[in-house]
């Protein structure tokens, strides 16, 4: 199987929250369905609010700090994204926003994204489309056309929540046919093209 990297990035406020546990269920499928298509996809967790201090900083100053750095490299040279917010006054939430503002323009290109978010009204579910597509459009990267919002009456074994394991089942596919599509991102070693010592002994003699 090909070993793929997923980063779920989650910005809920509270631990536990509705959107972690959204963002486990979503990137549980990916798994499922990757397996499927040959795919093992190894999953890492951002959660937003552990780097929130960092990202105010980091828009202060231009400069990010060594964790958040790490962060972002493992976003930026992820296979995939999943990223889930809660929704405030009808769109994402501030935290989240702020992730991405400190994300070059260039650095998402081409990355498949599946879109999620929480809500305490199934009313707006329609800051999907007219926030986080947008936003990740200007970014150029790959939503893919499954999104998956989840409102209260949305958990507990209803018709409702019966609907949502049928969109996160169907976004999950999505997600890892469009990864499968792309050839695995390898890391760039930064000293790949430096000479150990004994090469540059032999170099310089020679």
């Amino acid at each position: 199987m090909s070993a793929r990297s997923l980063v779920v990035i989650t910005a809920g406020l509270r631990q536990p929250s509705s959107t972690r546990l959204l963002s486990e269920q979503i990137a549980a499928a990916v798994s499922r369905k990757g397996a499927e298509d040959g795919l093992n996809f190894e999953a890492q967790f951002i959660e937003v609010r552990d780097v929130a201090h960092d990202l105010v900083n980091n828009l202060l100053t231009g400069f990010p700090s060594r964790g958040l750095e790490e962060q972002l490299e493992r976003v930026t040279k992820a296979d995939a994204l999943i990223v889930v917010t809660p929704i405030f006054t009808g769109s994402f939430s501030g935290l989240f926003k702020m992730f991405f503002d400190v994300i070059g323009p260039e650095q998402l290109v081409d990355i498949p994204v599946l879109l999620g978010a929480t809500g305490g009204t199934a009313r707006h579910s329609l800051a999907l489309e007219h926030a986080m597509h947008p936003m990740f459009a200007y970014m150029r990267a790959t939503t893919v056309p499954t999104s998956i919002y989840a409102a209260p009456e949305d958990w507990g074994g209803t018709s409702a929540s019966r609907s949502i394991s049928s969109r996160i089942e169907r976004g999950a596919k999505e997600l890892s046919l469009e990864v499968s599509r792309r050839p695995p991102k390898k890391s760039i070693d930064p000293y790949g093209d430096v000479m150990n010592f004994d090469q540059l002994v032999r170099s310089t003699n020679g």
